[in-house]
């Protein structure tokens, strides 16, 4: 019989999610086997899968020695990283990060490991704020995510608690997300926010916008574009997504006749290749945040985070736009 004693990370979570995540090699069959014939207890009392856990608590484990072998050899690989991370804010709960154009945020089918995720993990157990061999359940995640091509701000959370509440509020649409973005051509009108639906094909890992009648399967969505810059048939946009769907921004402004610089999934791009425009010119360059007053993260109301002009590549191509964005 083995104890795991829930810490504070492990809190706030049901007991068959916190075994998933500790005991990794037990078999999701065997977890509610075990629940259900009473070899796994929480505070030597009989217990059910959806319960959920709090500090302090104890659990007791009739398990097979095989089910609590780690099996985890990288976890001290993070400290043989020289993490790469270029921070826009961080607090004893949060990491705002601006992921640059070619770096995945999470390990892709290929099991590349060279990820935003690691890179975060190895900054904060090097620091001492994350000790990967006293975590039980948890460990250092992204809240959002982007395209490995596309740019821009993307949240990390330290601990378990704010994790859960950085999600419920993306959930809620208490975060404001902008994004900068060239097309081609001359939107007009200039600035307004379109509607339409779009329903994604998971086999070709594509979308398709549908301005009337879409499949039943399609997801209503809604775009908010400003025009800030036209230069040289090109067009600086503002994006505020008032839905966020996979590859909307890309997907929306091209089916609006105006696609986006560089993209070769929804845009026709050899010439841009040619001109050294690999990646889409999208760029998540803005963020605030509206959380409920009694929340742990509310002290980040009101404030604005944003990456500097300078670090956005394609802004150069619009010299008339000029200074440096607070």
């Amino acid at each position: 019989m083995r104890e795991i004693k829930i810490l504070k990370n492990d809190a706030g979570q049901r007991l068959d999610k916190f075994i998933s995540k500790a005991l990794p090699s037990l078999p999701p069959a065997l977890l509610y086997k075990s629940i259900r014939l009473k070899k796994i207890k929480v505070n030597r009392k009989r217990a059910e899968g959806k319960q959920m856990l709090s500090e302090g608590d104890v659990l007791q484990l009739f398990l097979a020695e095989e089910f609590f072998e780690s099996g985890d050899g990288n976890r001290h690989a993070l400290f043989a990283i020289k993490p790469r991370l270029d921070i826009v804010y961080e607090d004893e709960n949060i990491l705002l990060l601006n992921k640059r154009p070619g770096v995945s945020v999470h390990e892709d089918d290929k099991g590349d490991t060279d990820t935003l995720i690691t890179h975060v993990q190895a900054y904060l157990a090097q620091k001492g704020e994350y000790d990967p061999d006293g975590e039980q359940s948890f460990a250092p995640a992204l809240c959002n995510r982007i395209d490995r091509n596309t740019g821009g701000i993307v949240i990390a959370a330290k601990n378990a608690e704010s994790l859960r509440e950085m999600n419920a509020a993306i959930k809620a649409h208490q975060l404001d997300k902008r994004y900068l973005c060239v097309v081609h051509g001359t939107p007009r009108p200039a600035s307004t926010t379109v509607e339409g639906y779009l329903r994604k094909d998971a086999s070709t890992n594509t979308v398709r916008i549908y301005d009337d009648h879409p499949p039943r399967d399609a997801k209503p969505i809604k775009t908010r574009y400003k025009t800030l810059c036209t230069d040289n048939g090109l067009s600086l946009l503002e994006v505020t997504l008032l839905t966020g769907r996979t590859h909307q921004i890309r997907a929306h402004l091209s089916h609006l006749g105006y696609p986006l610089l560089g993209d070769g999934k929804y845009g026709v791009n050899r010439v841009d290749k040619t001109k050294g425009y690999k990646y889409q010119a999208l760029w998540s360059y803005r963020l605030s945040f509206s959380f409920p007053q009694e929340d742990r993260l509310s002290y980040l109301n009101g404030r604005v985070f944003s990456v500097p002009y300078k670090d956005i590549y394609f802004l150069s191509l619009f010299p008339k736009l000029g200074g440096e964005n607070e």
